[in-house]
């Protein structure tokens, strides 16, 4: 009699295990399946190119902080770096007066407006 308890007793536990094996794989594939079927969030393709886009111009802006350059040649603006802007900028303030009226005079001079389009004229003229 012990050997036929032996005997269902390890049948058993192989079935158990079986089962057991078996659901823990369903779910593993069931988990998978459910990874590669979900579609891409909502605007991630955007957040991406928003990303990318934001860098390059931080990039852009950080090298343009740092370099020299025209910003508008005809009207004789230039753009400096800004540990030179910074060093300007204290010199200037020795002689708060004049700084501040040269300062005045450079903004008047950046911010001209553009001149009027000309009118139409009239078909009758």
């Amino acid at each position: 009699m012990e050997n036929v308890n032996k005997n269902s007793c390890s049948k058993t536990t192989v079935y158990v295990i079986a089962a057991i094996a078996t659901f823990l794989l369903m779910a593993f594939l069931v988990n998978k399946m459910v990874k590669m079927t979900a579609p891409a969030p909502v605007g991630a393709e955007r957040a991406a190119a928003r990303a990318k886009d934001n860098a390059e111009i931080r990039g852009v802006g950080a090298e343009a902080a740092k370099s020299w350059g025209y910003v508008d040649q005809p009207r004789g603006i230039v753009r400096l770096p800004l540990e030179e802007a910074m060093k300007m900028t204290v010199q200037g303030y020795q002689k708060p007066d004049a700084f501040r009226t040269d300062l005045m005079a450079r903004v008047e001079k950046a911010n001209v407006p553009a001149p009027k389009p000309p009118e139409k004229k009239s078909e009758f003229e």
